[in-house]
């Protein structure tokens, strides 16, 4: 039996180098983030990618579903989109006599948000409920999502023109935030003297399904967090509520995000146990959304600095 399961998990491990070798055949220098994607859809949750335009956020969303197998829909966040937009509408079937529900484009396995702080916030928190709770509450009726249900979400700096901030508590729905960046000289001129990343993107090839994904999800969860480990993981959420240098702790939904972040990584490196390191590799991507700093220091540190002097500041037990 112990045999059938290593087998098994030999073949998942195999699955998941296949898919990020792929993608990175499309987004060319930016194998860490491609991971870190990965990571955070085999961790439950949800994605978002900020950036400035043209460095392939839309492109990365389109081939980690694709790769994965899964139904896919792109939701172009304008300032004029509405709620039903997203959620869908009942409309009257002259025929029936009666309203009929016709589900909005959130009702798919991988949605993309895309430039999702153009929209108002009235049209962001339609994903809310959706992200937190697998389902959506429109006229008074639950509708669950199929599943796996992920958003990929997008946006643009806040300082660009036409933008609207998200609102903390929908930022906190967020297990990870990546930032792309420029490719180097390297990964440019490839890309320059490439393919069209259109063209490219059509002949990706789904290497597992919804069912392969399910499995490797269940067993991210059984990766093994020793008390350790956990005691290193309380001492950076404590570290957060207690120094003078946040404007506020980490939330224990941080803390499970942190964990589950942690656990997929491991599992991507073919480990069955999280180590400091995997808490650490995550680290930034998970908390940098998360985090301000305090009084005069709020314009001069970033989210992603913060995370950086946190992993400084508290040792290893």
């Amino acid at each position: 039996m112990t045999r059938i399961i290593n087998k098994v998990n030999k073949l998942m491990h195999t699955s998941i180098n296949a898919i990020t070798d792929q993608i990175n055949s499309i987004i060319l220098g930016k194998n860490r983030q491609i991971r870190l994607a990965v990571a955070c859809l085999l961790a439950r949750g949800h994605l978002l990618i900020e950036d400035v335009p043209g460095v392939g956020k839309t492109t990365l969303a389109h081939a980690i579903a694709t790769c994965l197998g899964l139904k896919f829909q792109r939701i172009q966040f304008t300032s004029d989109l509405l709620p039903a937009d997203i959620l869908g509408v009942s409309v009257y079937n002259r025929d029936s006599g009666r309203f009929e529900f016709h589900p909005g484009p959130v009702f798919t396995n991988v949605v993309l948000a895309d430039e999702v702080n153009r929209a108002t916030p009235r049209a962001q928190s339609a994903l809310l409920e959706a992200m937190e709770e697998n389902q959506v509450t429109t006229e008074g009726e639950t509708r669950p999502l199929p599943q796996p249900f992920f958003v990929i979400a997008t946006q643009n700096p806040s300082h660009q023109i036409g933008t609207f901030p998200l609102p903390e508590s929908q930022l906190d729905r967020f297990l990870m935030r990546l930032e792309l960046g420029y490719p180097d000289a390297q990964a440019e001129r490839a890309l320059l003297n490439g393919s069209d990343r259109r063209a490219l993107l059509a002949g990706l090839k789904p290497h597992i399904g919804p069912d392969d994904l399910a499995q490797m999800q269940r067993e991210v969860q059984e990766v093994h967090a020793s008390p350790a480990l956990l005691d290193y993981l309380q001492a950076l959420l404590n570290h957060t509520r207690q120094s003078p240098e946040f404007a506020h702790g980490l939330s224990p939904r941080a803390g499970l995000a942190l964990l589950q972040g942690a656990r997929a990584w491991a599992y991507m490196d073919g480990r069955k146990m999280v180590l400091p390191e995997d808490l650490q590799a995550v680290m930034p991507a998970v908390v940098a959304h998360r985090l301000a700093a305090a009084g005069s220091n709020s314009s001069n540190a970033s989210g992603a600095q913060l995370a950086e002097q946190l992993l400084q500041q508290v040792a290893i037990p």
